[in-house]
């Protein structure tokens, strides 16, 4: 390691003694260590109270060998740091990586530096501390799997699109919004047009339709400019003279707009059962296509219909496979959540960020946050559920822990006074009072339910909030 040292330290810095020299190695470092001959530490310095409890524990460093503190992996880091600086002043000296266990099972990391002190066998070893620094690290290479993970599903959702478009029986182009020129279009656009890709891509839209059809074709696309609604136009191919109609969807992509155009022949468009009207049907699909998990069940909580996505995430190939089964088949706990979930749809008629998880046909578990609310209708009403993915949010983006109340310190300052029944006792009291106040929480101060999830009696669970003096309760409650 390469060294600049000062050029006049004796006119700029002056004189100075050990203990001012201390003082300064103390300020400048996180941990300062003074190493004899033998390797073993004679003297040592904190940055704070805190990195030294971490370090040391309930064993002192002073007395004993340096090698002893380290992990067993940098024993020789140790013995070549030492070794570099007993070489004298002019080796050269390289910074090491060396790690520290803790009593918590955690590594700390810390980058040494050591020098001989004047003509003596003593060793100034002096560290900083990188746990910033790894853990900065580990975050950014929490960013990048995160990127990659998302990058790989990007590549496989264009695959599946790209084959879809290429293999749609419909003629589909998609036209620049700007310019009103086609970018790209499917095989049964270009048998539709008679002609080959080179020659439709890069030419004007509505070059493609007679003149009396250019016309509403660009009031179509202007339209859907405006105000992204657009009706259908009726009208003929240039080339063939062939009736049809056409449909567009405004879509963005990479700070761009285009226009998905629908072309349908005349024969094929009467041949086809419009069951809703065109606003209606988008729905649906957007539904369909949608990226989070969509189920529709019946007020028992038997799947009526599920989207691709929530397909997915269960493991199921088609939407059969799932149809007439019950949710909680694959969602939470059986038994617990949904009945917790359908409780609260009925009596508010909407749940919001249920957190729950979701398990595959085939093992796979993922944590999921759900929503849902009733769809009211004439015969029977049933429910929505809209179920979100959010395994893959980055841990520095979740949730801090709830931290447990002050009475565990109180708790751990009670040994050596009371019996160790007794911390039992009370640890047990606080930690149940917990679980119930949780569980009142996530259930909206419905009991029933509470009950239901903590695996209790609605009589056990009475007693228990009258004993923590949870809720208000009158005779009426407990005899229920």
């Amino acid at each position: 390691m390469f060294v600049k040292a000062f050029s006049a330290p004796k006119t700029s810095i002056g004189p100075l003694d050990a203990e001012s020299t201390g003082a300064l190695v103390a300020a400048v470092t996180d941990v300062a260590l003074v190493v004899d001959g033998d390797g073993m530490i004679r003297d040592r310095s904190f940055q704070s109270e805190d990195l030294a409890a971490e370090l040391e524990g309930e064993t002192p460093w002073i007395g004993r060998p340096l090698q002893d503190t380290v992990t067993v992996e940098c024993h020789a880091k140790v013995r070549a740091l030492l070794k570099d600086a007993a070489a004298g002043p002019d080796a050269n000296r390289r910074t090491r990586h060396i790690n520290h266990p803790t009593p918590g099972g955690v590594d700390v990391p810390i980058l040494y530096s050591a020098m001989r002190i004047g003509k003596t066998r003593n060793v100034l070893v002096c560290g900083r501390d990188l746990r910033i620094i790894s853990t900065l690290q580990r975050r950014l290479l929490d960013a990048q799997h995160s990127m990659e993970r998302d990058y790989a599903r990007l590549r496989q959702v264009e695959t599946r699109y790209r084959l879809l478009f290429q293999m749609s029986p419909e003629a589909v182009l998609i036209v620049d919004a700007l310019t009103q020129r086609v970018v790209e279009a499917n095989p049964a656009a270009q048998q539709l047009l008679e002609a080959t890709g080179p020659r439709i891509a890069d030419r004007s839209f509505t070059e493609l339709f007679t003149g009396e059809t250019q016309l509403a074709v660009q009031a179509l696309l202007a339209g859907m400019r405006v105000s992204a609604r657009g009706e259908e136009v009726h009208g003929r191919l240039a080339g063939n003279r062939r009736e049809v109609t056409v449909t567009a969807t405004l879509f963005r992509q990479e700070n761009a707009t285009f226009f998905l155009v629908r072309v349908v022949a005349a024969a094929a468009a009467e041949s086809q059962v419009t069951l809703l009207p065109p606003p209606k049907s988008k729905f649906i699909r957007l539904v369909e296509q949608a990226p989070d998990g969509i189920v529709l069940t019946s007020q028992d909580g038997l799947i009526i219909a599920a989207n691709r996505a929530f397909l997915d995430m269960a493991e199921l190939v088609e939407e059969e496979q799932a149809r007439g089964e019950p949710l909680d088949r694959w969602l939470g706990r059986p038994g617990v959540d949904l009945d917790v979930i359908l409780a609260n749809l009925r009596q508010r008629g909407a749940v919001r960020l249920f957190a729950t998880s979701l398990r595959g046909e085939y093992g796979a578990k993922t944590d999921v946050e759900l929503s849902a609310a009733t769809v009211a209708e004439a015969e029977a009403s049933c429910f929505g559920f809209t179920i979100r993915n959010v395994g893959r949010r980055l841990a520095g983006e979740r949730r801090p822990v709830l931290e447990l109340p002050r009475s565990v310190e109180q708790l751990t300052e009670l040994i050596g006074r009371v019996s160790l029944k007794e911390l039992v006792r009370e640890s047990t009291d606080m930690i149940e009072r917990l679980c119930i106040e949780a569980a009142l929480e996530v259930t909206g101060d419905n009991r029933a339910s509470a009950a239901e999830m903590l695996g209790l009696s609605r009589q056990s669970l009475y007693v228990k909030l009258r004993r923590y003096g949870l809720g208000d309760l009158d005779d009426a409650d407990e005899k229920s």
